[in-house]
């Protein structure tokens, strides 16, 4: 019998020696978790904004590839003024084993080329894309812009393009 009643005085000291956190532990908790989330969340957007525009040059320098396959098989590029790359364009689809969607405008949305004299010597084209991107991750090719547009032109390069 001396045995419980010791067990039982021990246990009755550690219920009353057990606590939870106090409301003022609680709160420096939650500020600190919401800190944390006011840094965070930001740089994951950017970094999503910037994977965008990545993948959608990827895709115009897929689409700048057919165009050079075609004029390499044809001695020109393909006569087009605002020519849609959808799956109905009968110049680029033998060069492309998919056609390219943009991460930003989703499917329905179809980048556009135009060419410039395609049988002349100096020819050449602009690929613009059709997703508006955030102005901010064109900073490598394009500083200082509030354009929205990615856009590939065979003599200057990448660049901005005036907003659609």
């Amino acid at each position: 019998m001396g045995t419980e009643s010791h067990v039982n005085v021990c246990t009755s000291r550690r219920t009353t020696q057990q606590r939870g956190f106090t409301l003022v532990e609680m709160i420096v908790v939650v500020a600190i978790i919401a800190m944390l989330v006011l840094i965070l969340v930001p740089n994951f957007v950017r970094a999503r904004a910037q994977a965008q525009t990545a993948s959608c040059m990827m895709n115009i320098k897929e689409v700048a590839t057919a165009l050079e396959l075609y004029q390499a098989d044809n001695n020109r590029y393909p006569t087009a003024s605002n020519q849609v790359l959808d799956g109905s364009d009968p110049n680029l689809l033998p060069y492309i084993k998919q056609v390219p969607v943009d991460p930003v405008a989703g499917p329905g949305s179809y980048y556009e080329y135009t060419t410039r004299d395609p049988a002349e010597g100096d020819a050449s084209y602009t690929i613009v894309c059709p997703g508006a991107h955030d102005p901010g991750t064109f900073a490598k090719f394009a500083p200082n812009t509030q354009d929205k547009h990615v856009q590939y032109d065979s003599s200057a390069g990448f660049g901005a393009a005036a907003s659609q």
